[in-house]
């Protein structure tokens, strides 16, 4: 195992502890709105707050971008490492005590992922991935799905809460893909989803208007188990835009066909 992803590894199962520790007492904490249908807790911070502290502890001269403390710049020449995390992904279900959320820890070099971990302490499952060496569930390998078709697929999405700009255009697409599917789900963690896609839990998924916390490391898992990542154009842009549509080649293919005649609406 690389020292990248024990670090992170370590940092995850500290985070999930805190999760954990306080799923059954959700009445006591203090919930913040940060905008419309984004919420966060201490718990949320308290989380991050210890996987930088690992982080930092290992590599104090990494740059780092966190879903509640923002961006920190590294120093010299290991500045070009960037940690990408989200300390609870899937806060509302957390709030809720519904029990689909996950922490997501990613790095980047020079821009490109190189690692990336997806961990969801409730089922003790731990994703990872590192570039050119595959992905893995708890230590088992995992593949995409070999589905050819989107007749039989079992597809994961998210609904635009947050940006109602979106909406229209979505509902569109959602419908699109309903009738070509055996089942759409919706689970509200999308760090999960990808790590599902990864391992062939999903045949193939799509979003909007994701934060790059949400999916950089799920991004390298899908990648890492023989699948593939793109805007919804079918470019390489998913990080930047938010727009995304995973799966194997053929999934992701017949995704995009299906929703290319929304796209424009997303312009207006």
């Amino acid at each position: 195992m690389k020292p990248y992803t024990t670090i992170a590894i370590r940092a995850a199962r500290k985070a999930g502890h805190i999760l954990l520790k306080n799923i059954d007492h959700l009445e006591r904490l203090t919930i913040e709105n940060k905008g419309l249908n984004d919420y966060v807790s201490e718990v949320d911070k308290q989380a991050e707050q210890v996987i930088l502290d690992t982080i930092r502890d290992a590599y104090p001269d990494h740059s780092i971008l966190a879903e509640e403390t923002g961006s920190y710049a590294g120093s010299g020449r290991d500045a070009e490492f960037e940690w990408v995390i989200d300390p609870l992904d899937g806060t509302t279900n957390y709030l809720h005590g519904f029990p689909q959320f996950a922490i997501s820890i990613a790095l980047k070099k020079r821009g490109i992922l190189e690692m990336g971990i997806v961990y969801d302490p409730m089922r003790e499952e731990m994703f990872q991935a590192y570039k050119g060496e595959g992905a893995y569930l708890n230590d088992r390998r995992i593949r995409v799905s070999d589905r050819i078709s989107l007749s039989g697929a079992l597809l994961g999405t998210g609904l635009p809460y947050r940006n109602e700009h979106y909406i229209d255009a979505y509902l569109k697409m959602l419908k699109a893909l309903m009738l070509k599917t055996a089942g759409i789900r919706r689970p509200g963690s999308a760090a999960l989803d990808f790590a599902y896609v990864a391992a062939g839990r999903f045949d193939g998924f799509w979003e909007l208007g994701l934060s790059q916390w949400d999916f950089a490391a799920g991004a390298l898992l899908i990648q890492e188990a023989g699948g593939t990542v793109t805007d919804i154009t079918g470019g390489s842009q998913y990080l930047e835009t938010g727009h995304v549509i995973a799966g194997n080649i053929k999934i992701q293919q017949q995704i995009l066909s299906t929703i290319k005649p929304f796209l424009d609406e997303l312009k207006k």
